[in-house]
């Protein structure tokens, strides 16, 4: 595992009452983008973070300048979110660091190596079947590997990302909506089998959010259009998604499950 052996203790800080102190979360595709902010958010709030990801150098990065700057202990694990094995391995190196996993962000998913738009019968079955290997298998393989440790302690806190297009649709985009509507599916279906361990499951589902990928997957009057579209038009920012995720994962949802929030200014009124 690389970033392990630090010190856990930060003696040379001053102890801060935050939010997540003392607990610990895991945010798979943490290393880059909106997962990068999600790490960030949890950091800030003292929670300890381990960045799991298949992106080394950008993980490895992250972990330095989130154990630097702020009060929580952060480590990257490069893991493979599609190997169940990998995953196992993930979750015991998370609880050997830390001593505990509190709160499971499932994010990694496959979103700009979609490539261009196209009709969904010109979709090749490695490209459907690579979606859903990352986009649905994946939050399978985590809550799998996690569920061990938030069993034993009877406290856990599960936030699954899907994706507004689950209700609207997205032409062009068929395996991706498939799998985003495939992940608010299994919340609920895992909100019913381990809420009696007192493990919470919810779903967050973001509108178009205006970053590099958005912008590489879609024409700009595409996003000029969604921001038309919502009650407050405006476009939408990967800080955006911050205070939904870290209500989810905070006490204050303690009885909350099976939900899925969409953030999306206003479009979707679900």
């Amino acid at each position: 595992m690389t970033g392990s052996g630090r010190d856990t203790d930060k003696d040379f800080r001053e102890v801060e009452l935050l939010r997540f102190s003392g607990k610990t979360a895991i945010v798979t595709g943490g290393a880059t983008g909106i997962g990068a902010v999600y790490a960030e958010a949890l950091a800030t709030e003292g929670a300890n973070v381990a960045i799991v990801d298949i992106r080394e150098p950008e993980g490895e990065s992250l972990a330095q300048n989130l154990y630097d700057r702020t009060s929580g202990n952060s480590v990257f694990i490069n893991t493979d979110v599609t190997q169940n094995e990998a995953t196992i391995a993930m979750a015991r190196k998370v609880v050997n660091q830390f001593g505990s996993i509190d709160i499971l962000v499932n994010n990694a998913a496959v979103y700009l190596d979609l490539g261009h738009k196209k009709p969904f019968d010109e979709i090749s079955l490695e490209e459907w079947e690579k979606v859903m290997a990352v986009n649905v298998r994946g939050i399978w393989h985590c809550v799998k590997a996690v569920f061990p440790y938030m069993r034993r302690q009877r406290n856990g806190k599960i936030i699954n990302i899907s994706s507004v297009v689950a209700y609207t649709g997205a032409a062009g985009f068929a395996h991706y909506v498939a799998s985003k509507a495939a992940v608010i599916g299994l919340t609920r279906a895992l909100a019913k089998e381990l809420g009696s361990s007192n493990i919470t499951v919810n779903a967050v589902a973001p509108g178009l959010v205006s970053n590099d990928a958005s912008r590489q997957l879609n024409e700009e009057k595409y996003l000029e259009q969604a921001t038309k579209m919502r009650s407050l038009p405006r476009a939408m920012k990967q800080e955006d998604l911050v205070g939904a995720v870290l209500f989810l994962a905070s006490p204050d949802s303690d009885f909350i499950s099976g939900q899925t929030l969409i953030v999306d200014g206003g479009t979707v009124m679900d």
